[in-house]
């Protein structure tokens, strides 16, 4: 398995490999003054000529799905670290990362390439759509969703049935009571809207 992304979220993912025994090629990032990330090597050139599957270690949401879409003959895997908690009945699509200490309960659904950071708490039947970041220690009642690309971040909380529109940032521990429209940047507790990011 290759890594793509020589970032400190890389080394993350490459010790939950570790810890599944799945054996990794080395990491794949086009700055070629990285020679090693934890004495894995860093390939910086001709990706176009390698196959095989892949995870996609970039922590910004954006980023990640340009490179995603960008990525032509690899097979995006899930992986999850033996420490988090996963309800069988929960659905994890392809490409996401479930950090140590992170529970996700029943009917869960979570799209492609999310990351499910250290210690975030996912409660029952949450949608979570594709590019999803759930920061450490986040705090997700049941019944919330959450839309594509958007950023949840360290110690939020979101209290049960909310939905939180695509592209959204929420700062760290923001409390959301209420409903948030696509592409809102929110702080604070109460969560207040402060602006929107560029769609």
């Amino acid at each position: 398995m290759y890594l793509i992304g020589a970032s400190g979220h890389g080394k993350v993912v490459a010790e939950l490999a570790e810890e599944n025994k799945i054996p990794i090629e080395g990491f794949i990032d086009r700055d070629s003054s990285i020679k090693t990330v934890l004495d894995y090597k860093i390939i910086a050139n001709n990706i176009d000529d390698l196959e095989g599957e892949v995870v996609v270690c970039i922590g910004d949401n954006y980023t990640r799905r340009s490179v995603v879409l960008k990525s032509k003959n690899f097979i995006f895997r899930k992986i999850y670290s033996n420490k988090s908690n996963v309800s069988k009945r929960a659905t994890v699509k392809e490409g996401t990362v479930v950090m140590m200490g992170a529970t996700i309960n029943s009917d869960v659904q979570i799209g492609k390439h999310c990351i499910i950071n250290t210690n975030a708490s996912v409660d029952h039947d949450c949608i979570i759509e594709d590019y999803v970041h759930i920061s450490p220690n986040v705090g997700l009642a049941g019944n919330v969703e959450v839309g594509e690309g958007t950023h949840i971040g360290i110690g939020a909380c979101v209290i049960q049935g909310i939905k939180i529109g695509k592209w959204c940032t929420i700062g760290a521990g923001t409390v959301i009571i209420k409903d948030i429209p696509d592409y809102a940047v929110v702080v604070g507790n109460p969560g207040r809207i402060i602006k929107y990011n560029d769609k």
